[in-house]
């Protein structure tokens, strides 16, 4: 009956398989992964031409300019800027992920080596870091969310097309792929920049739990993490493939990781109102040097604990979302940010075109990733396609990406309504 019911949709098939029994990267490619996407983009700031938000919001300017900002001259001019700023952030990040995924070391060194040789050129040639004043720290958050809706509407066609290393897709158990990061990453930079974090005195429920909840949720992690001794039950019944009839069977995983994923939220709660607006002074009053400081000894505190926990309490996973979990989203997300905060030695553009669209629409830009990648699976059998196919679709699909989310920019259209 079964052999039957798999002949009925062959391709449903070969797609679970595709999705099964996968165990993830190294810690150590997955650093570098993260690596690689800040510096791409620092290398495009070094590289590129001043940006709007550099010379002032078109919103800003006056009726006027505005309406000379969406004449066909500029709108050429505009796409090809947004063109350049796509060769040279989501072709090198998307070429990361596919062919060059068996010299990820190599081409981390390669991009890091890159860049500091182009901030070294720069302060030895002119005095531009002198005329030009530092991003603020609310630049720097903006540009690390807009990284990682990036890195998240470029990897969400990892489960459709072989050219994604099986490696970096999302595991079956234990052990961590590039795409387990996504849903946590997602947690935390919206955590970073909440309502309760920039206002942590306001009355409500969160504020109340700010300083037990973490507690209480890493808590549970630890409870998880030492299932194999005292909860063994608790452990092989989220890992297991059977399911009851109950919906809560049904739904294991998702209502047994609530309590990390909470607890991962109020940790990025008083981490980004620790470092970023402080409880009586601002951050501006702090500096952004005492808080690129704070941010890159976070990181390395949290890859130390993840390493420990991973190696001697128990392995890393999405699944559970146990202690282990929480501590590499918070590593790798606190390292992605630490290095986008170096952007004041490197020089350059503060921010891309590119990058300045999706941050106006970041949300709009992954539900439009989600409908270009319906678009793709309906058109194209994925499964089957070359890697020079694959190649060709993924670039395509970026592209299509990057063109609208840039549109919906240049017209000043912010997709939400609520």
């Amino acid at each position: 009956m079964e052999s039957r019911a798999k002949s009925f949709n062959p391709t449903k098939h070969l797609k679970e398989e595709f999705v099964s029994n996968l165990r993830g990267s190294s810690m150590l490619e997955i650093a570098a992964l993260s690596t690689v996407v800040p510096v791409v983009v620092l290398l495009r700031h070094s590289l590129g031409s001043r940006s709007p938000s550099d010379l002032g919001h078109k919103d800003a300017l006056s009726k006027r300019n505005r309406e000379s900002l969406v004449s066909p001259k500029s709108w050429r001019a505009y796409m090809a800027t947004l063109t350049l700023d796509y060769l040279c952030i989501i072709v090198p990040i998307l070429l990361s992920f596919t062919v060059l995924s068996e010299w990820t070391y190599w081409w981390t060194i390669l991009l890091t080596f890159s860049l500091v040789l182009c901030a070294a050129i720069k302060r030895f040639y002119s005095s531009l870091l002198s005329r030009v004043a530092p991003n603020s720290l609310r630049t720097d958050i903006s540009l690390y969310r807009v990284c990682m809706m990036i890195v998240t509407c470029l990897c969400i066609l990892a489960v459709d097309f072989r050219i994604f290393p099986r490696r970096y897709a999302k595991t079956e158990t234990f052990g961590t792929g590039l795409m387990d990061l996504g849903v946590g990453s997602f947690v935390l930079a919206n955590a970073l920049v909440s309502r309760q974090a920039r206002n942590i005195s306001s009355v409500n429920l969160m504020t109340a739990l700010r300083n037990t909840g973490p507690l209480i949720a890493l808590g549970f992690g630890r409870l998880v993490s030492t299932a194999g001794v005292d909860y063994q039950g608790l452990n092989l019944y989220l890992i297991s493939s059977e399911r009851g009839s109950s919906i809560i069977s049904q739904n294991k995983e998702g209502i047994f990781s609530i309590f990390g994923y909470w607890g991962m939220y109020l940790v990025g709660v008083q981490l980004g109102n620790y470092l970023f607006f402080g409880n009586r002074t601002s951050a501006t009053e702090r500096g952004k040097e005492w808080a690129r400081r704070r941010v890159w000894i976070i990181a390395l505190l949290f890859w130390l604990f993840t390493i420990i926990l991973d190696r001697h309490v128990e392995r890393v996973s999405r699944r559970m979302c146990n202690l282990a979990y929480v501590t590499l989203v918070l590593a790798q997300n606190f390292q992605v940010l630490a290095i986008l905060m170096l952007s004041d030695y490197v020089g350059g553009s503060k921010s891309s075109i590119l990058e300045d669209a999706f941050n106006r629409n970041l949300l709009g830009s992954f539900l439009l990733a989600n409908v270009l990648t319906g678009v793709v699976n309906l058109f194209f059998e994925t499964l089957f396609a070359s890697p020079l196919t694959s190649l060709a679709i993924l670039l395509l699909y970026g592209y299509v990406l990057s063109v609208i989310t840039g549109a919906l920019e240049f017209y000043s259209i912010r997709l939400k309504f609520w």
